[in-house]
């Protein structure tokens, strides 16, 4: 793995800690791809080559789907667990910044490598980890026991932490958020680091590296993007484009305008992370059309506002239209606009900042420079 993630002070415990001691006989490498991924797994009992090809790549193994109620080799409907993209999990763990005797809380066990990772760096004694699933728990809990290492490992809501063992010098999240938990905060000793990826509403995501403060809010930057899987306390279920249009087919009572601002150029993570940061309560859906069309559908989640907007190959004009007391495209459009001002900034020139109360706002450059919203 020549990604540069793997410094050299995390060496030792990546070659301690194998990585296919934590993954189970049935993976499937890298859903969530461009491609998708394969439609099948890979079991290492009919093909172990290829099993072990795939543990020992850099990319991430989902090895659970729709929270356990999925069995046998095909692709579920959603992964719900996996083993993450070593180059992403050393990122992270570089980022954390442990030191010796550090104290540290990981939320999202999953498969129990990155637990074990860290018990390898700072001691068993100093780690805790909590997970959600029961069945992910104890399997992480068995591997964890075979490997030699033993952290306190807790079956729970990891929004909430994990007071027992609080404060902690160190908190890694391995699942994405909406909002950063009050909890996790207050459960940090001021000076220390949370690691999280964090999801705006739109879409989008990268990893915030937060230092809490004395007066129980923190702040950092975000140090690059990622695409985990959502904690399952702030997963999010939408409502069907029909709530929307009222039982009317399309294009119902949608205003019809025109835009040169091409839906393909606000549809890569970057746009849409800066976008997420500006808008509120705002998501998008595109529809693959044929020959290459799709329409990019943008709804509200309290069910008022609803947009579309037509991609054709080649087109400098692009058909919208927009209902409801919300014109969702104008606000993409003017969200679009401030970031492409301001010379399209990569993620690593936002940063977060959360408020005692557990109040968020992002900020650009520095915490003096908040974004604004839009809308």
């Amino acid at each position: 793995m020549d990604t540069g993630a793997l410094i050299s002070d995390w060496l030792p415990a990546y070659r301690a800690v194998l990585r296919e001691s934590f993954v189970p006989d049935v993976i499937w490498p890298g859903v969530g791809t461009a491609d998708g991924g394969p439609v099948a797994g890979i079991d290492r009992r009919t093909d172990p080559r290829g099993w072990f090809r795939a543990v020992y790549s850099d990319t991430s193994l989902t090895t659970q789907w729709d929270d356990g109620d999925h069995t046998g080799p095909g692709r579920g409907t959603i992964p719900t667990c996996s083993n993450s993209q070593p180059a992403m999990v050393f990122s992270m763990l570089a980022a954390l910044d442990v030191q010796p005797g550090s104290k540290v809380l990981e939320v999202g066990t999953g498969t129990g490598w990155n637990a074990a990772l860290l018990s390898e760096r700072v001691g068993s004694e100093n780690v805790t980890t909590i997970e959600f699933d029961p069945e992910n728990a104890a399997t992480a809990r068995a591997r964890l026991d075979a490997a030699g290492y033993n952290p306190v490992a807790v079956v729970g809501d990891g929004s909430q932490g994990w007071q027992a063992c609080a404060p902690y010098d160190r908190v890694l999240i391995t699942a994405s958020l909406r909002e950063i938990p009050a909890e996790i905060i207050r459960q940090t000793r001021p000076g220390g680091i949370v690691v999280t990826p964090y999801a705006t509403e739109y879409g989008g995501e990268a990893v915030v590296r937060l230092t809490v403060e004395g007066d129980g809010s923190a702040s950092g930057p975000f140090v690059g993007s990622s695409a985990f899987m959502r904690l399952r306390q702030h997963r999010v279920y939408r409502s069907h484009v029909k709530e929307y249009l009222g039982g009317k087919p399309w294009p119902a009572d949608g205003r019809r305008t025109a835009t040169s601002l091409s839906p393909a150029d606000v549809a890569d993570w970057l746009p849409m992370f800066a976008i997420g940061l500006q808008t509120r309560e705002m998501f998008p859906y595109p529809e693959k059309l044929d020959g290459g069309c799709y329409t990019l559908w943008l709804r509200d989640t309290r069910v008022t506002s609803w947009a579309s907007i037509d991609f054709v190959p080649g087109a400098e004009e692009f058909e919208v239209r927009q209902s409801g007391p919300r014109e969702l495209w104008s606000e993409l459009r003017a969200a679009h606009a401030w970031w492409d001002d301001r010379g399209r900034p990569g993620f690593e020139r936002f940063g977060l900042t959360v408020s005692p109360d557990g109040t968020s706002w992002a900020w650009l450059d520095s915490p003096e420079h908040p974004v604004p919203y839009v809308g």
